[in-house]
């Protein structure tokens, strides 16, 4: 076993892994992240993407199918769960997925998302050209990525509009003494398994 220390979604976890636990295993199982999907499980489609600092701190995409847990150890993670704002706003990627009903199934999103995220944090004003290029690494058997790509420029305008980059803003984790430190779950309707234990 291998211990790591990971920030994600704003909170810190000290944890005890195996050396071979891929990321997205360890978000989902140990600290309940289960919006970080699996997807081919092999880092083609792109749903297990979430956001990690790399050595500078800076955020950047990564599929947490091809990470390693320990790898990890000392970074910030930020999932799909962690992008929203503190009250629970919507990201404005998030928001205009929404309202371009850039979805099906769903089971791409959250990893769509964060890649677009990605995007418009290195390019703020993107052609639909780069967008596609983009967003090439994930894949969605659904939609067609014609709404995905007008929801990626109407994220892009609405955030030049307001002045702010597409980076998430720090989190503030919810944490209570009956719920879970990040999604503000009753501590009763989720499993004993998936209820991480913050560092105090």
């Amino acid at each position: 076993m291998a211990r790591i220390s990971i920030t994600v979604d704003g909170v810190r976890y000290d944890d005890d892994v195996e050396p071979r636990t891929l990321l997205v295993y360890h978000l989902r199982e140990q600290l309940g992240k289960v919006g970080t999907v699996v997807g081919c499980d092999t880092s083609n489609c792109g749903a297990c993407t979430v956001l990690m600092s790399d050595p500078d701190g800076r955020l950047v995409g990564v599929k947490s199918c091809a990470v390693l847990a320990v790898q990890a150890d000392g970074r910030q993670v930020v999932t799909i769960e962690g992008l929203a704002g503190p009250d629970n706003t919507l990201h404005p990627v998030q928001k205009a997925f929404h309202e371009r009903h850039a979805l099906q199934c769903g089971f791409c999103t959250p990893g769509m998302i964060m890649a677009a995220v990605d995007l418009l944090t290195d390019n703020p004003d993107p052609s639909d050209a780069q967008i596609r290029e983009g967003l090439e690494g994930n894949l969605c058997r659904c939609t067609g990525y014609q709404n995905i790509v007008r929801a990626v420029r109407d994220a892009a305008r609405d955030l030049r509009e307001a002045g702010r980059s597409a980076a998430p803003a720090a989190p503030t984790p919810l944490a209570g003494e009956d719920e879970t430190p990040d999604s503000g779950l009753p501590r009763e309707q989720v499993p004993d398994e998936v209820i991480p234990q913050p560092v105090p």
